[in-house]
């Protein structure tokens, strides 16, 4: 496990660039996926400590999400409206190539001074890639395209002449200019299985993994970077959670107990099926969502079981636990976002510097 002594922790937020939400429910959301309303939430997260904002990448209507903004444009449009902010932009290697997401996000470096960052989403909705006319690939084969796809944009961004042979992607004395300015865009990627974690201990700088206690988080953590040591590579984690925080905590459980009430059945039985599928495709059998319960599929990436659900003060303790355990960045999901991302940045994020910088840190997150 890391050392809690470590670089102060990272926040980040999901962009609701698609609509729905970030739970599978009926439950009243005052949250928005217009450009409007995320630019303005753009801002008050910028304001209130955030340090950056993840866009999401979606093709097609379904599980309560009907509409999506794509995640490039949209992110750029996020970046003009901010002026510390990162955005991570999503990006779909099979729609997208690293010729043309290399040249875009290099642009958009330029344009924003270097606040752009990408999040290779190797694809877990197989409905998807067929209603678009894109190849299905096996599990550990959609991650060997995702490897290839970073370390091609990696060269892009690096070399005068680039050259490479892969599987996938091919390039012959190729050179972009201008390349983004340094320090090069971070590269992020997402997954729980043994494919994810060994393509993120090679060529990411970033892995996030579905919510889960510290307890599991630390196991996942040790796996990814004893494996990192051993090919010389460096990668921080970053984890999700959905926080509900309230003045007390019984406020905060009912909020829970009436997403999960009002939870869409049949949309959360089909969310579970399409992402369990794919995770069983993997040859452990397992994948991001092998152990989720239908109360933690109402929340799309397993977000309750981070358990940031409770009063201010409970919910700092539990990021210092998930630090401690190896988190480098939290990645939040709200269910009304303006108004809940400046309370988060008012009453957490000051409990949790607070928290890091007293010598009681260890024996916090040690309880």
């Amino acid at each position: 496990m890391s050392d809690a002594s470590r670089e102060t922790l990272k926040f980040a937020y999901w962009v609701p660039n698609v609509s729905g939400g970030l739970v599978i429910s009926d439950i009243e959301q005052r949250t928005s996926w217009t450009i409007e309303y995320n630019r303005k939430l753009a801002q008050i997260a910028e304001a209130s400590g955030f340090d950056y904002a993840l866009s999401q990448i979606r093709f097609t209507a379904g599980y309560g999400a009907e509409y999506q903004h794509e995640s490039v444009a949209f992110s750029h449009s996020l970046l003009e409206a901010t002026t510390k902010l990162k955005v991570i932009a999503a990006i779909l290697p099979g729609p997208w190539v690293p010729a043309l997401a290399a040249k875009q996000i290099a642009t958009i470096n330029h344009l924003t001074n270097g606040r752009v960052a990408v999040n290779i989403v190797s694809g877990w909705f197989r409905g998807e890639f067929h209603a678009i006319g894109e190849p299905w690939l096996d599990h550990d084969e959609r991650y060997r395209r995702s490897e290839e796809f970073i370390r091609a944009l990696r060269g892009i961004w690096t070399e005068d002449s680039f050259t490479f042979r892969g599987d996938f992607y091919r390039f012959t004395d190729y050179s972009l200019k201008p390349k983004p300015i340094d320090p090069q865009p971070e590269i992020f990627q997402g997954g729980s299985s043994r494919a994810a974690r060994d393509m993120a201990s090679r060529v990411s700088d970033w892995y996030f993994t579905n919510g889960n206690t510290p307890e599991e988080i630390a196991r996942q953590v040790d796996d990814i970077q004893s494996k990192a040591t051993a090919n010389g590579h460096h990668v921080r984690v970053g984890v999700n959670a959905f926080a509900i925080v309230r003045d007390t905590e019984e406020e905060a459980k009912a909020v829970l107990a009436e997403i999960i009430e009002k939870a869409n059945p049949e949309a959360v039985k089909a969310f579970g099926h399409e992402v369990k599928n794919a995770g069983k495709a993997s040859p452990e059998g397992e994948g991001n969502w092998a152990k989720s319960s239908f109360e933690d599929l109402v929340q799309y990436n397993d977000g309750f079981r981070s358990n940031l659900i409770g009063t201010p003060q409970q919910v700092a303790e539990r990021i210092i636990r998930l630090k401690q355990a190896g988190a480098d960045l939290i990645l939040l999901g709200f269910l009304h976002f303006q108004e809940e991302v400046e309370y988060f940045g008012k009453h957490v994020i000051p409990l949790v510097r607070a928290l890091e910088e007293s010598k009681e840190t260890v024996a916090v997150a040690a309880e």
